[in-house]
Formats: C-alpha cells, structure tokens, sequence
C-alpha cells in the first residue's frame, strides 16, 4: 500500500513587547516538531487506526510495511501489529461462530435454526479470511523456524474495549432469537472483545495488563514467548477449516505448517536460555498440531 501524506507547518515570529520575558521569546519563535514522514508516518497512522479500534484501517496501513523485503525500520512493528490486528478479529468471528451454532442447536423453531446456521456460516467465512491473514503475517515472521530474539509491540491500547461477554450471543446461545440490530451489536462487540483478549495473551496475562503496558510505551516480547503465542494462535486459526467448520484440508494443513515453524522457533531460543515451563507450552503445541492433523486423515 502505497501512502502519500502531505503535513504543512509554519512558524511566525512577532515583534516582542516590553516586559516579554526571553524564555517566552524562546517558546514563541522555537522550531515545532518534525513531522513523522515515509514510513514513520505510515505506522504512525496504523498506530492511531488500532488505537481508535479501526482494525480495518489498522491492516490497510500496516500492509506495505509489513511486506517489505528487505526489512526496514517499521518493518517487524508493522508485522507484529498487524498480526494481533488479524488474531483479534479472527477470535472475535470464532465466539460468533460458536454462539450461533449453539443457537442453532438449541432452538426448536426452524426459522431461526435456518438464520442461525446462515449467521453461523458467515462468521466463519470471515473469521476464516482472518486466520489466512494470520497465518501469512505468522509465517514471514517464523520462516524456517527462527524468529527474532525479541519483538516490539508498539502501538497504545484501544481506547474502545470489548466487552467481558458479548450479551447477544449469551441469549443465542439458549435458542432465544435476536434481531437484526442485535446481531450487528454483536458483531460490533465481537471484534474489540477479540483484540483485548489477544494483547492480554501475547504480554502474558489480561487486557488490564496489556493496557497499562502498551499506553506505557513500546512492550517487548521475548521472541520465545512470541513464538508460542503465536503457535497457540495458528491452532485456532486451522480450526476455521477442520471437518466439523469450512472443512479445507488444504488450508488447515498450511496453517498447521505455519504452527510448527512457530513452536520450532520458540524451542530453538529456549535452547539457548532453558525454561522447562516454556518448553513444555512449546511441546503441547506441537502434540495439539499432530492431533488436528491426524484427525483429518
């Protein structure tokens, strides 16, 4: 994606009355800021569109800097950024998913099993689209089963959260009906819910504790630990295309592939500084990757 962003400053200097102190002087005629300019606008305008909630807008930024070879200054960022930007609304379509299948399995009325089942579907085609999305960011991250040491979430926490539970879907889930303006506020929940729940995953805890970290600044991210978020991530993604849901071998398999280069990475860094816990989350990945794999044989 290509951005063009034009930024005008000017700067006036006015006669100094008596009594105008220097200091006021020096604040009045000083230089303003630089404008971010190229790429460091481009993230920056990411940065804003996450922090605002617009996801969409968040993945339009963050694509050019994401995809460029070689990698530059914003290039990881942008990857990292668009990757819990895509991981988020995926999780978000997988509660719908859910809800309305259940919804569907509840009811007695055939309308509403026929509406639900359509909803049901709909989430999973988007919500599938979104774990393909993932997966590509997860792979240019993970190629070959290295990672970087460390990784760099750099953007502040949305200032609209999602809800702790999406209230529509709670009443779906009993085979009660919803209306149309209903279902948009669920859709509208789902999404925010499914960002906080990821920055609460990927610093290690809830989304209190990714709030306060990331409205402190930049938050490292150990590259192990990245890895096998992101290994967890991917196993939620290939659920999208297993027998029971859009039932793509094809898709889940390279979603699985994708997983594995993640939990290799995370255990080729936990070589070089051991922690059994880590290692143990690494291999339970790994096993659930087999398992979803073997299912489908």
């Amino acid at each position: 994606m290509n951005s063009k962003l034009r930024h005008t400053s000017m700067v006036s200097c006015f006669v100094v009355p008596a009594g105008i102190t220097v200091a006021m002087l020096l604040v009045a005629c000083s230089e303003p800021t630089p404008h971010r300019t190229g790429d460091a606008a481009v993230y920056e305008n990411a940065r804003d569109m996450f922090k605002k909630g617009r996801f969409d807008r968040t993945l339009e930024f963050t694509e050019g800097l994401a995809q460029q070879k070689p990698p530059k200054e914003f290039t990881q960022r942008a990857q990292v950024l668009r990757l819990l930007t895509y991981g988020g609304l995926m999780q978000g379509y997988k509660e719908l998913a859910e809800g309305y299948g259940k919804g569907r399995e509840a009811t007695k009325n055939p309308h509403f099993q026929v509406e639900y089942k359509r909803m049901r579907n709909d989430a999973l085609h988007a919500g599938g689209q979104a774990a393909l999305g993932l997966g590509e960011v997860a792979h240019s991250l993970t190629d070959g089963g290295q990672i970087a040491k460390e990784l760099i979430l750099d953007a502040p926490y949305p200032t609209s959260e999602g809800p702790l539970e999406v209230p529509e879907l709670i009443k779906v889930r009993t085979g009660a009906w919803i209306e149309p303006e209903q279902q948009e506020a669920a859709a509208k929940a789902a999404q925010p819910k499914g960002i906080d729940e990821v920055l609460g995953a990927v610093v290690g805890g809830d989304r209190s504790k990714a709030r306060n970290a990331m409205n402190a600044g930049p938050v490292k991210i150990e590259g192990a630990n990245f890895a096998s978020f992101l290994g967890a991530q991917l196993v939620d993604a290939a659920w999208f295309f297993d027998r029971k849901h859009l039932a793509d071998y094809q898709r889940l398999k390279l979603l699985c592939g994708v997983a594995d280069e993640a939990t290799t990475a995370a255990l080729a860094l936990l070589k070089e500084k051991p922690d059994e816990d880590k290692e143990k989350a690494a291999k339970k990945i790994q096993d659930q990757v087999k398992a979803i794999l073997k299912a489908t044989q």
